[in-house]
């Protein structure tokens, strides 16, 4: 079962798309989603991964931070960001190290759950029956946003 909402977020350190570190303590004062999926360059996934894209200004607007998962390496996710013209961070699990502190394993790879974590710290919104295409808006309005 994924964490549930109430949980504190596992803190967590991992490279990104452009090999950059990326902690979960780099954004604290924000509202951070952290969207698990399972391969870059999928049909769901590009959707998803789309979805988010084209919402970044509306999410920038409101302190929210999007940090994007798989097992891929960072060579598949510098392909897909490009291909996509995705405009936030891809994180690097090949080790499964985030894929396993949220209980996200899908047996080889990433089940497609979002996580919302509020500027404390504290998950406060869970989706694992994620829309692929409108993922992104149904995000903000589960927060209200």
């Amino acid at each position: 079962m994924p964490l549930a909402v109430g949980t504190d977020a596992p803190a967590f350190t991992a490279k990104d798309t452009n090999g950059n570190t990326v902690s979960l303590s780099d954004f604290a004062g924000k509202t951070v989603v952290v969207y698990f999926y399972p391969k870059d360059d999928t049909p769901g996934c590009t959707k998803q991964a789309c979805s988010f894209r084209d919402a970044q200004p509306e999410y920038q607007g409101k302190n929210v931070v999007v940090l994007g998962v798989s097992a891929d390496d960072q060579a598949a996710h510098q392909a897909f960001t490009a291909k996509y013209n995705l405009n936030f961070p891809l994180l690097v699990d090949t080790d499964k190290t985030l894929i396993n502190a949220f209980d996200v394993d899908g047996g080889g790879y990433a089940k497609r759950v979002t996580f919302v974590i509020d500027p404390n710290g504290k998950i406060i919104h869970v989706d694992s029956a994620v829309s692929t295409a409108t993922h992104a808006s149904d995000v903000l309005n589960a927060l209200g946003l």
